[in-house]
Order: C-alpha cells, then sequence, then structure tokens
C-alpha cells in the first residue's frame, strides 16, 4: 500500500494539481484584494458609501432601527438578510470579471507568443554549409 501510494505521489500530473492547487491559492488572494482594496471603494465612491451589507428586513423578534446585521442575528431576531447576498452577488460578478480580463490578456500573450514562434519557424532558412560547398566547387569547376 505505500509503494502504491508512493507511485500516485510520483505521477506528474498529481505534481501538476499540487503546482495549480497553490498557485490558485495564492491567485485568490490577489484576486480578492484587487477587488475588496481596489474595486469595492470605488463602488462605494460611485454609490455614495452605501453599504448594502447591513441592509435586512426583520422578519421576527425585537430589534432597534440602525442595529447592524450581526447585532440583529445576535438578539436571536429571525432577518430576511438581502444586502449580504446582495454584496456576494456583486463580490461575484466583479471576481468573475476581473478573472476574465485576466485570462484574456494571457491568452492574448500567449497568441502573440504562438504566432511570434510561428514566423520564426516560417522564416526560410539558408542553404546549407554542403549547399553553399557544393556551388563554390562547381563555380570553381566552371571557371577551370
Amino acid at each position: 500500500m505505500i509503494q502504491e501510494f508512493k507511485e500516485f505521489i510520483a505521477k506528474g500530473n498529481v505534481m501538476d494539481m499540487a503546482v495549480g492547487i497553490i498557485i490558485g491559492a495564492a491567485f485568490t488572494a490577489i484576486v480578492t484584494s484587487l477587488v475588496n482594496d481596489l474595486i469595492n471603494p470605488i463602488i462605494g465612491l460611485v454609490t455614495g458609501g452605501v453599504d448594502f451589507t447591513n441592509k435586512y428586513i426583520i422578519l421576527s423578534g425585537e430589534v432597534a432601527e440602525g442595529t447592524s446585521l450581526e447585532a440583529a442575528r445576535e438578539s436571536g431576531a429571525a432577518v430576511f438578510a438581502y444586502g449580504s447576498f446582495l454584496m456576494a452577488v456583486l463580490n461575484f460578478l466583479i471576481i468573475a470579471w476581473v478573472v476574465f480580463l485576466l485570462v484574456k490578456a494571457v491568452n492574448r500573450a500567449k497568441a502573440a507568443a504562438e504566432k511570434e514562434e510561428a514566423a520564426v519557424e516560417e522564416a526560410p532558412a539558408g542553404p546549407s554549409q554542403e549547399e553553399l560547398l557544393a556551388q563554390i566547387r562547381d563555380l570553381l569547376a566552371a571557371k577551370g
């Protein structure tokens, strides 16, 4: 069983998957920071600083007006927290858009590199060393 485990771990695709997960976690941190630290403040500025996360409707229980969503939940009141849901949807859309733009940029760079590589491969190759020597031999033979 230990030998099977060693073979499983040693396979290339397992290592590729592990690297992908690690890179994905780091990428998630970058995208989350981009959204939370750069994009959401701009959205807050455009919307006048409205924070939807504390928007809720009290379904049952007693909660003073202006109480935060967290305090309302702690008081035992049943709340319909539509603001948190709206922010989650908005954050998802922003993150999806940022990932789309990043993937599009990477694909564009990859296509440009492949096009450049194809152009290098299609460039006409000059005559080989043997062909040049044969031409020189033929010219010398014709001269003499």
